[in-house]
C-alpha cells in the first residue's frame, strides 16, 4: 500500500460532480496538497486498497452507495479507519449532520463549496490527525493500553494492545481497532456507566474493573478528566496466581499437587475446579451453590463449560473423573 509523503498531504476527494472535483482539485493543488479523486463510493473504497490518504473529502449524496454508507465502510477498514473524513453536503438538516458524525465523519462543509474555507478546515484536521497518530504511537509502547471515548460513549480510538485485551477478556464482544462505530463490551459498558454515575455524585473515581483469565488479570480504570474533560480508559494486565495454584488454595484438604495438576490439565478455571471438586463429592447444584456462594444457575453454567473441557456429556461421567482425581488424604477421608 502506498503511504503518504511527510511534507505534502494527500487528500482523496470523492464527488460525482465534475465541476466540484475541478474546483477543489485546483484549490488544494495550489495550497500544496496531493489530490486524488474518485467519482463514487465504490471507486473510493477500491482506491483505499492501494493508498492511505491524510484526509478524505466525501460528498454525502452520490449515485450507488451514498457518502454515509461509504464512510461507514471506510471505518471498517483497519488500515484507513484512522483517516479523518469531512463531508460535503447540501443537506443542512440536523438529522443528516448527526448521521454524518454517527458513521465516523469529523466535520462537514455545506454546498456551494467555498474553496478557501475547505482548504483551511482540511489543514486543521490533518494537523490534529497527525498529532493523534504520534500520540497513539507513543502509547503503543506504554505499559498501559488506552481507549479514548467520544461524547457519544463510543471509542474514538484505542491502542492495538487494548483491542487485543478486549478480545481476550471479553470473548464474543464486537470490537475492533480504531473504529469509531465499535461499541464497548456490554459488561465493560455497564461498569463504566456505574463508575461515571459515582463520579457525578461524589466527584471521586470508582473501583477499577478487574477481570481474570488463565492466570492473568486485566484491570480497567477511568483516567481523571484532563483539560479536554474527555473519557479515557486505562487498561493494565498483570500475571496472577496460575489457575492450578488458585484452585489448590481454594479447595479443601485432600487435594495434593498431583490432584491439582490433574485439574489443571483440563484448563479449568479456579471456580470450575471448585465446582468439579464438590460434584465429585456427590453434592447437588444447590449444595455447591451454597458452599461456593453462587446461584444454582451459575453452577449449572460452570458445569456446561466443565463437560466440554472434560470431553464428557453427563454429570455422572464428570463426577467419576473428579472422584478419580481427588484421593483421600493420608490418615483420613475427605469430608
Amino acid at each position: 500500500m502506498i503511504s503518504t509523503t511527510f511534507d505534502r498531504h494527500v487528500v482523496l476527494i470523492v464527488d460525482d460532480m465534475p465541476d466540484n472535483l475541478s474546483m477543489l482539485s485546483d484549490s488544494l493543488d495550489e495550497s500544496g496538497h496531493i489530490v486524488l479523486v474518485a467519482t463514487d463510493g465504490m471507486s473510493a473504497l477500491e482506491r483505499l486498497d492501494r493508498i492511505t490518504p491524510d484526509l478524505i473529502l466525501l460528498d454525502a449524496m452520490m449515485p450507488g452507495i451514498d457518502g454515509f454508507e461509504t464512510c461507514r465502510r471506510i471505518k471498517l477498514i483497519k488500515s484507513v479507519s484512522h483517516v479523518p473524513v469531512v463531508f460535503m453536503t447540501g443537506l443542512s438538516e440536523t438529522e443528516h449532520v448527526v448521521r454524518g458524525f454517527e458513521v465516523g465523519g469529523i466535520d462537514y462543509v455545506t454546498k456551494p463549496i467555498r474553496p478557501q474555507e475547505v482548504v483551511a478546515r482540511i489543514g486543521s484536521h490533518i494537523r490534529t490527525a497527525r498529532m493523534m497518530s504520534q500520540t497513539r504511537g507513543v502509547l503503543e509502547h506504554a505499559a498501559h493500553a488506552v481507549i479514548v471515548l467520544g461524547g457519544n460513549g463510543l471509542p474514538l480510538w484505542q491502542t492495538s494492545k487494548a483491542s487485543l485485551w478486549l478480545e481476550r477478556y471479553f470473548p464474543g464482544s464486537a470490537n475492533g481497532t480504531g473504529g469509531a462505530s465499535h461499541k464497548l463490551p456490554a459488561a465493560l459498558q455497564a461498569w463504566l456507566n456505574q463508575n461515571l454515575a459515582l463520579q457525578r455524585q461524589g466527584g471521586c473515581s470508582g473501583t477499577p474493573l478487574v477481570v481474570t483469565q488463565d492466570g492473568h488479570e486485566l484491570s480497567i480504570a477511568v483516567s481523571p478528566a484532563g483539560q479536554g474533560h474527555g473519557i479515557t480508559l486505562l487498561l493494565e494486565e498483570k500475571c496472577v496466581s496460575a489457575p492450578a495454584v488458585a484452585a489448590m488454595a481454594a479447595l479443601p484438604a485432600g487435594m495434593d499437587e498431583a490432584a491439582v495438576a490433574a485439574f489443571d490439565s483440563f484448563r479449568l478455571t479456579p471456580r470450575e475446579s471448585d465446582v468439579l471438586l464438590w460434584l465429585g463429592k456427590g453434592k447437588t447444584n444447590r449444595d455447591i451453590a451454597d458452599i461456593l456462594g453462587m446461584s444454582p444457575r451459575t453452577v449449572n453454567k460452570h458445569l456446561e463449560h466443565i463437560f466440554v473441557k472434560l470431553g464428557v456429556e453427563t454429570r455422572s461421567a464428570a463426577a467419576v473423573l473428579a472422584s478419580g482425581m481427588v484421593q483421600p488424604a493420608a490418615g483420613g477421608m475427605l469430608q
